[in-house]
């Protein structure tokens, strides 16, 4: 991928988000897009605190920051030629968020098929190494035609 195709990848992804009524309203930010990874991140508002004596934001509002950084990473991924869905994610909760921060999440691409990618993420404020959320996921993947063309057909020239 071409740090011009990174560019217009990133520029769709914005347009994208901003049609979507939660990630305007969690005002998500595109903070780093790299090679099938991204990290993406909100501010603290007392509108999404799930825990009013504490000030904790809910924790729906960190999976969605997550599941968003997660489908962003495979849009960035190389091969990638279509939309995607999440198929499956799973969150982890390590710790509750401490209020009036921003919350980042991280998300790479590990494994892509033909038809699902799977990419793992965190969610943290200031370090990563001390995670307030992890996930695992699986999400719809349209591989790029061009994408393994030659290891797909056997000597006789069928397709595998």
């Amino acid at each position: 991928m071409t740090e011009e195709e990174l560019r217009q990848r990133v520029a769709v992804a914005k347009k994208f988000m901003g049609a979507l009524p939660f990630c305007h309203a969690l005002d998500m930010r595109i903070d780093e897009a790299g090679i099938s990874e991204a990290v993406m991140s909100m501010p603290y508002d007392p509108q999404i605190v799930g825990d009013p004596e504490t000030g904790v934001v809910h924790g729906g509002a960190v999976s969605a920051l997550m599941d968003t950084c997660c489908g962003f990473a495979v849009n960035l991924h190389p091969e990638c030629v279509g939309a995607t869905a999440t198929i499956d994610l799973r969150m982890d909760y390590m710790r509750p968020a401490r209020p009036e921060e921003r919350i980042f999440a991280k998300a790479h691409v590990y494994k892509a098929t033909r038809t699902v990618a799977f990419v793992r993420a965190i969610a943290y404020e200031d370090d990563p190494e001390n995670p307030v959320a992890t996930a695992t996921g699986a999400f719809v993947f349209n591989k790029s035609s061009k994408a393994g063309k030659d290891k797909s057909a056997d000597k006789s020239g069928a397709a595998a």
